[in-house]
């Protein structure tokens, strides 16, 4: 059981954190603390959504892993997305307790991949900012099940780091508000639509490697690592629709 100093500690780090990345490395952390293997950072997508990987914020899990999730479709069958969504509460359960303790059932393609990936004991907590955006947090391991005593430190930490992320984030919004050209958009846009360089270079009447230089600059612009994410937080801030 995490110790109120080690509490004290990992408060102590999120409170000095300046950057989403400085908060995410906290988190890590906290996971360690409390015996998980992984932590992921959701923002909520559209009710039609089926890619968990245009979701994903920041995260430790495979990439292997959400690629696997994401070719089988498995994000309409997860059965957890509206138990959590009706609480405010650090949602705790694992894959091998039986159907009336967890109190739902899992699909057996899901519980398979989660089994394979040693995804066996989670914690998830909806989180909500103040300008309306939804996010979701997640630790995912193989440790037993929490016990309530954790699972009320667990969620009062994540509660003070999403504050702290939630402040930077919506700081960072209102500074960068239209960071990007005209031009970076309508690459940004097209590929959300799941264009390719060479398909949006023919659109746009531009070479792929205009296209990519676009999209280089636009995924340092919105501190992103790839195009997924950058897409994700494009639609997230509504710089595009």
């Amino acid at each position: 059981m995490i110790t109120l100093e080690r509490q004290s500690i990992l408060n102590s780090e999120i409170s000095t954190a300046d950057s989403p990345g400085e908060i995410f490395a906290a988190m890590k952390r906290v996971a360690h603390e409390f015996g998980f293997r992984h932590v992921t950072l959701f923002a909520a997508g559209s009710p039609d959504e089926n890619l968990v990987s245009r979701m994903i914020v920041e995260t430790t899990l495979p990439s292997a892993y959400i690629q696997e999730f994401d070719r089988r479709r498995l994000l309409r069958l997860c059965p957890v997305a509206p138990i959590i969504s009706k609480s405010v509460l650090p949602y705790c359960w694992s894959l091998d307790e039986s159907e009336n303790v967890r109190g739902f059932a899992i699909p057996a393609a899901m519980e398979e991949l989660q089994r394979r990936y040693k995804l066996i004991t989670s914690v998830a907590m909806a989180l909500n900012s103040i300008d309306g955006d939804r996010f979701l947090l997640r630790f995912d391991g193989t440790r037993p099940r929490l016990t309530q005593v954790e699972l009320n430190e667990i969620g009062m930490i994540v509660l003070h780091a999403f504050d702290v992320f939630d402040k930077i984030r919506r700081s960072a919004k209102t500074v960068g508000a239209g960071p990007l050209s005209s031009r970076e958009l309508e690459v940004v846009r097209w590929t959300a639509q799941g264009k390719t360089s060479a398909e949006i270079g023919r659109i746009l009447s531009l070479s792929d490697h205009t296209v990519n230089a676009y999209m280089t600059n636009a995924i340092k612009k919105l501190d992103c690592v790839n195009r997924t994410q950058l897409v994700a937080k494009a639609l997230r801030l509504r710089l595009i629709m």
